[in-house]
Formats: structure tokens, sequence, C-alpha cells
């Protein structure tokens, strides 16, 4: 189930979050009504972003092992016709 929690519940109630996000649900905190953050375990964005560091890792490795480089408009002009947006 959602948890949608107001932000002053990290400070007054931490270990109802802690547990919360332990069970591998992420807390959504809103300050004045609002969407502020989302509170997750280390597991949880790990899983997440994993898979985007070993991609970052291997661009890395990739661009030291060759001396192309890209301007900004050519990465991002390639970017959008590989996705099919115009301009």
């Amino acid at each position: 189930m959602i948890q949608i929690r107001p932000v002053s519940d990290l400070r007054n109630k931490f270990p109802e979050i802690e547990n919360a996000v332990g069970g591998g649900e992420p807390v959504y905190l809103t300050k004045n009504g609002y969407g502020a953050m989302v509170v997750m375990s280390l597991e949880k964005y790990a899983e997440l972003t994993d898979d985007v560091e070993l991609k970052l890792d291997e661009a890395d490795r990739a661009a030291a092992a060759s001396d192309v480089r890209y301007t900004h408009k050519e990465v991002f002009s390639r970017l959008k016709s590989g996705v099919g947006v115009n301009g």
C-alpha cells in the first residue's frame, strides 16, 4: 500500500518510516500538502540504480578507449532521433 506522510514524520516518527521502507516499499513525504521527496531503503535504491551505474562505467571505459568526442548538440540530436522526437 502506498504510504504518503508529512515530512515532519521523518523527524518525529523515524522508526515507523524506517520499518516501512525496510519492507521494500518507498514512503512519499509531503511538505505543505505537496510532494517533497521519497524515502526508500538502501537495498531498493541500489536495485534501481545499479544498472545505471554499470552503464555509466561502461560509457566511461568506452570514452577512455576512444579519441572521438561529440558536442552536446550531436548527442541530444542522436538521442532525439532514436526516440522519434522532432526538433
